[in-house]
């Protein structure tokens, strides 16, 4: 695994209400990823960007909906989304403000 496989595998953090819930109960972190990334390439991506404890992830393969476009149907692509469970302690901060 090349240093920079690992700094492409995460693509965007994933930000929902059902995200954010799953933040604040169970410590973890959501983020859309390649859809050939695999769990080992996640977790050493996340330690990595930032610099944090990762003691398990999850992924999910999630489909594109459907679409209407006037008369057509059209298809969204289908994406890869990956939950990342943080070390007890361990945080990351999207906004980088101050929590002071």
């Amino acid at each position: 695994m090349s240093n920079d496989r690992i700094m492409k595998v995460l693509l965007a953090p994933h930000v929902s209400e059902k995200t954010t819930r799953v933040a604040d109960q169970s410590n973890q972190v959501v983020f859309r990823v390649l859809p050939d990334a695999n769990k080992l390439e996640i977790r050493k991506a996340v330690e990595l960007l930032f610099d944090v404890k990762v003691t398990s992830v999850r992924v999910a393969n999630m489909k594109g909906k459907l679409k209407r476009f006037s008369n057509s149907i059209g298809r969204r692509k289908d994406w890869k989304k990956a939950y990342v469970t943080l070390a007890e302690g361990q945080d990351i901060d999207f906004m980088g403000g101050d929590s002071a």
